[in-house]
Protein backbone atom coordinates (compact mmCIF):
# COMPACT_ATOMS: atom_id res chain seq x y z
CA UNK A 1 0.00 0.00 0.00
CA UNK A 2 1.40 3.49 -0.62
CA UNK A 3 0.72 6.99 0.16
CA UNK A 4 1.85 10.19 1.04
CA UNK A 5 1.10 12.32 3.88
CA UNK A 6 -2.68 11.38 5.24
CA UNK A 7 -2.46 8.51 2.79
CA UNK A 8 0.65 7.45 4.26
CA UNK A 9 -0.95 7.26 7.42
CA UNK A 10 -4.12 5.67 6.24
CA UNK A 11 -2.15 2.82 4.54
CA UNK A 12 0.14 2.14 8.28
CA UNK A 13 -3.95 1.74 9.23
CA UNK A 14 -5.14 -0.08 6.05
CA UNK A 15 -2.38 -2.53 6.67
CA UNK A 16 -2.98 -3.50 9.62
CA UNK A 17 -6.98 -4.05 9.11
CA UNK A 18 -6.14 -6.48 5.86
CA UNK A 19 -3.94 -8.74 7.45
CA UNK A 20 -6.07 -8.98 10.88
CA UNK A 21 -9.20 -8.86 9.72
CA UNK A 22 -8.86 -10.50 6.68
CA UNK A 23 -5.34 -12.37 6.93
CA UNK A 24 -4.06 -11.00 3.64
CA UNK A 25 -0.17 -10.41 3.17
CA UNK A 26 -0.06 -6.70 3.36
CA UNK A 27 2.77 -3.88 3.51
CA UNK A 28 3.79 -0.15 3.17
CA UNK A 29 7.09 0.96 3.01
CA UNK A 30 5.89 3.61 4.54
CA UNK A 31 6.30 1.29 7.85
CA UNK A 32 9.50 1.04 7.56
CA UNK A 33 11.08 4.48 8.96
CA UNK A 34 14.68 3.60 8.50
CA UNK A 35 14.52 2.38 5.15
CA UNK A 36 12.28 5.09 3.35
CA UNK A 37 14.33 7.65 4.88
CA UNK A 38 17.64 5.88 3.66
CA UNK A 39 16.12 5.57 0.15
CA UNK A 40 14.72 9.44 0.39
CA UNK A 41 18.22 10.47 1.22
CA UNK A 42 20.61 8.43 -0.65
CA UNK A 43 18.20 7.67 -4.08
CA UNK A 44 15.74 10.75 -3.95
CA UNK A 45 11.80 10.49 -3.30
CA UNK A 46 10.60 10.22 -6.78
CA UNK A 47 12.10 6.69 -6.46
CA UNK A 48 11.44 5.69 -3.00
CA UNK A 49 8.40 3.53 -3.31
CA UNK A 50 9.93 1.87 -7.40
CA UNK A 51 13.27 0.43 -4.91
CA UNK A 52 11.12 -0.60 -2.31
CA UNK A 53 8.98 -2.67 -4.66
CA UNK A 54 11.82 -4.03 -6.33
CA UNK A 55 13.43 -5.41 -3.53
CA UNK A 56 9.77 -6.78 -2.75
CA UNK A 57 9.75 -9.00 -5.86
CA UNK A 58 6.76 -7.11 -7.52
CA UNK A 59 5.23 -8.95 -9.75
CA UNK A 60 1.99 -10.50 -12.04
CA UNK A 61 0.82 -11.96 -8.23
CA UNK A 62 0.65 -8.92 -6.79
CA UNK A 63 -1.27 -5.94 -6.77
CA UNK A 64 -0.74 -2.49 -5.41
CA UNK A 65 -2.80 0.13 -3.83
CA UNK A 66 -2.60 3.96 -3.71
CA UNK A 67 -3.89 5.85 -1.32
CA UNK A 68 -3.98 9.54 -2.79
CA UNK A 69 -5.80 12.70 -2.77
CA UNK A 70 -4.49 13.45 -6.50
CA UNK A 71 -3.09 10.37 -7.63
CA UNK A 72 0.15 11.82 -9.02
CA UNK A 73 1.14 13.84 -12.06
CA UNK A 74 4.47 13.78 -13.30
CA UNK A 75 3.81 17.18 -15.80
CA UNK A 76 3.60 18.89 -12.35
CA UNK A 77 6.13 17.37 -10.02
CA UNK A 78 3.45 16.15 -7.53
CA UNK A 79 4.08 12.56 -6.32
CA UNK A 80 5.85 11.58 -8.69
CA UNK A 81 7.12 8.42 -6.44
CA UNK A 82 3.30 7.35 -6.80
CA UNK A 83 3.76 7.73 -10.53
CA UNK A 84 6.43 5.68 -10.98
CA UNK A 85 5.34 2.83 -8.67
CA UNK A 86 2.15 2.69 -10.97
CA UNK A 87 4.18 2.49 -14.16
CA UNK A 88 6.51 0.05 -12.25
CA UNK A 89 3.62 -2.40 -11.01
CA UNK A 90 2.15 -1.84 -14.71
CA UNK A 91 5.11 -2.66 -16.40
CA UNK A 92 5.44 -5.88 -14.19
CA UNK A 93 2.13 -6.73 -14.67
CA UNK A 94 0.69 -6.18 -10.76
CA UNK A 95 -3.05 -5.31 -10.25
CA UNK A 96 -3.33 -1.39 -9.69
CA UNK A 97 -5.55 -0.17 -7.41
CA UNK A 98 -6.54 2.87 -5.89
CA UNK A 99 -8.91 5.43 -3.85
CA UNK A 100 -7.93 9.00 -5.02
CA UNK A 101 -9.77 12.14 -5.30
CA UNK A 102 -8.97 12.86 -8.65
CA UNK A 103 -10.19 11.49 -11.91
CA UNK A 104 -7.28 13.00 -14.01
CA UNK A 105 -4.37 11.91 -11.54
CA UNK A 106 -1.86 9.04 -12.81
CA UNK A 107 -3.34 6.53 -10.46
CA UNK A 108 -6.59 6.88 -12.18
CA UNK A 109 -5.84 7.63 -15.85
CA UNK A 110 -3.65 4.33 -15.17
CA UNK A 111 -4.82 1.80 -12.39
CA UNK A 112 -6.85 -1.60 -13.16
CA UNK A 113 -9.66 -0.51 -10.57
CA UNK A 114 -9.41 3.09 -9.26
CA UNK A 115 -12.61 4.32 -6.77
CA UNK A 116 -12.64 8.27 -7.40
CA UNK A 117 -14.05 10.29 -4.22
CA UNK A 118 -16.23 12.44 -6.22
CA UNK A 119 -15.81 16.16 -5.56
CA UNK A 120 -18.44 17.34 -3.48
CA UNK A 121 -16.79 20.75 -2.35
CA UNK A 122 -13.30 22.26 -4.73
CA UNK A 123 -12.07 23.30 -0.90
CA UNK A 124 -12.74 19.90 0.54
CA UNK A 125 -10.66 17.69 -1.72
CA UNK A 126 -7.86 16.37 0.58
CA UNK A 127 -10.00 15.55 3.66
CA UNK A 128 -12.84 14.03 1.89
CA UNK A 129 -10.47 12.11 -0.25
CA UNK A 130 -8.59 11.10 3.06
CA UNK A 131 -11.55 9.98 5.28
CA UNK A 132 -13.23 8.22 2.16
CA UNK A 133 -10.01 6.25 1.62
CA UNK A 134 -11.18 4.83 5.32
CA UNK A 135 -14.53 4.21 4.85
CA UNK A 136 -14.06 2.38 1.73
CA UNK A 137 -11.08 0.08 3.19
CA UNK A 138 -12.75 -0.39 6.09
CA UNK A 139 -15.88 -1.53 4.28
CA UNK A 140 -13.39 -3.84 2.08
CA UNK A 141 -12.13 -5.57 5.54
CA UNK A 142 -15.52 -6.01 7.12
CA UNK A 143 -17.11 -7.87 3.99
CA UNK A 144 -17.54 -11.15 4.38
CA UNK A 145 -15.92 -12.16 1.69
CA UNK A 146 -13.05 -11.20 3.03
CA UNK A 147 -12.97 -10.70 6.85
CA UNK A 148 -12.15 -13.70 8.59
CA UNK A 149 -11.75 -12.32 12.14
CA UNK A 150 -14.11 -10.56 13.65
CA UNK A 151 -13.49 -7.20 15.68
CA UNK A 152 -14.54 -6.53 19.23
CA UNK A 153 -16.77 -3.94 17.99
Amino acid sequence: MLGVGGSAGNCSHAVNDFRKLCGIEAYSPIDNVSELTARTNDEGWDTVFTGWLEVSRLNANDAILIFSVGGGDAQRNVSVNIVKAVDLGKARGARVLGIVGRDNGHTATRGDIVIVVPPVNADRVTPLSEAFQAVVWHCLVSHPALQIRATKW
